[in-house]
């Protein structure tokens, strides 16, 4: 193995980066910083790409309206509301540069690509540091100051955090009725599909929400997202988005993903079950906080003196096993990472690795 990197990069995921930096394998490592279904991809994609590849000849459906209808119908929505985008980040940067708030508030932590989407779009923006002993995540009522546009997922990220509808409804009733747009991130909720809030979007015409598949359908690979919005904003969203922005393939595995809904009962029985095996495991290790969380990964404090989440990330990564150092979050610091939930074998090998590094240490 060659010598660890000084730094990692700001996403989790970057394998790639890390096995050749490391003189590895992918198969060689185990990816716990990017919190990906541990099912993977529905089993009946290779096909889909097999049948579809043929048509990769044409240009693909610009506006993607198959899969507009089979999100439609999936969510209970009309095709009006939907707008499919080359991942959901796509769409982040696309409402920053589209709708040009005067000023904007992100709920922190948060991803990194809001903020990234508003400075390129050269919008002026404030944060909402959320509190520790709130698990990271709204408490109360959401003042926007002067934003006209707020960024807040739910679940939380990096926490994890899940606020029930009757907790966000009276948050987005206050901003609509101000005239203030809120993108609501929703790349994790298919975990919990019944905390979104798509089922009040036809109430509030300042609601967009952030859908992802790659999180969920494990398929970050084919970046494909999509937003939920009234079908005005859609319709000017719609207008202004690059063309053929989602190739043929990804366009026929989205369909495909929609469709098996024995993978996806699957999924969200076994991250439930995961998560809280996890939860127990890392609690019950000296030095680890974990924070209970809503969706396929967990935030954990490191509460030991000494340590930190670089110099634990270093040590994990001498074992062949990543985690996200989550210090660079804002509102964060040097003593927070990330792990994704996997299948039990894995989620034992991270829980025994994390014993090993804190013993020694």
């Amino acid at each position: 193995m060659n010598a660890l990197p000084e730094k990692t990069p700001k996403h989790g995921g970057d394998v790639y980066g890390l096995a050749r930096s490391l003189g590895l394998g992918l198969q060689d490592l185990l990816d716990f910083s990017a919190n990906i279904n541990p099912l993977g991809f529905p089993p009946g994609l290779a096909g889909v790409v097999s049948q579809t590849l043929a048509d990769i000849v044409h240009y693909p459906d610009r506006r993607c309206h198959e899969l507009t209808e089979a999100l439609a119908a999936y969510h209970g929505l009309s095709p009006g509301e939907i707008l499919v985008g080359n991942g959901s980040t796509e769409l982040i940067y696309l409402i920053a540069r589209f709708l040009e708030p005067r000023r904007a508030l992100v709920v922190a932590p948060a991803f990194s690509e809001y903020e990234q989407a508003l400075s390129v779009a050269q919008i002026p923006v404030d944060f909402l540091l959320t509190r520790e002993d709130r698990n990271f995540t709204l408490d109360g009522p959401l003042d926007p100051g002067e934003a006209s546009l707020v960024f807040l997922a739910n679940p939380a990220s990096p926490s994890g955090a899940l606020l029930s509808p009757d907790h966000l409804l009276p948050v987005v009733a206050s901003l609509d009725a101000a005239g203030v747009y809120l993108a609501l991130d929703e790349a994790f909720v298919d975990f919990v599909e019944e905390a979104s809030l798509k089922i009040v979007l036809g109430q509030f015409p300042h609601l967009v929400i952030l859908r992802s598949f790659t999180k969920f359908f494990g398929i970050p690979g084919m970046r494909l997202g999509y937003l939920l919005a009234a079908p005005a904003l859609i319709e000017r969203l719609a207008a202004v988005q690059e063309p053929w922005s989602v190739n043929t393939l990804a366009q026929a595995m989205g369909r495909a993903c929609l469709e098996d809904q024995i993978f996806m009962a699957q999924s969200r029985s076994l991250v439930a079950t995961e998560r809280q095996y996890l939860l127990g495991g890392l609690g019950a290790l000296p030095g680890l906080a974990p924070f209970p969380g809503g969706a396929n990964y967990l935030l954990v404090k490191l509460t030991r003196p000494g340590w930190t989440a670089t110099r634990l990330q270093k040590k994990l990564l001498g074992q062949g096993i990543m985690i996200r150092d989550a210090s660079n979050f804002r509102g964060l610091d040097e003593r927070y990472f990330r792990v994704a939930v996997r299948r039990r074998g894995e989620n034992q090998r991270l829980l025994q690795a994390l014993a090993r590094c804190l013993e020694a240490g």
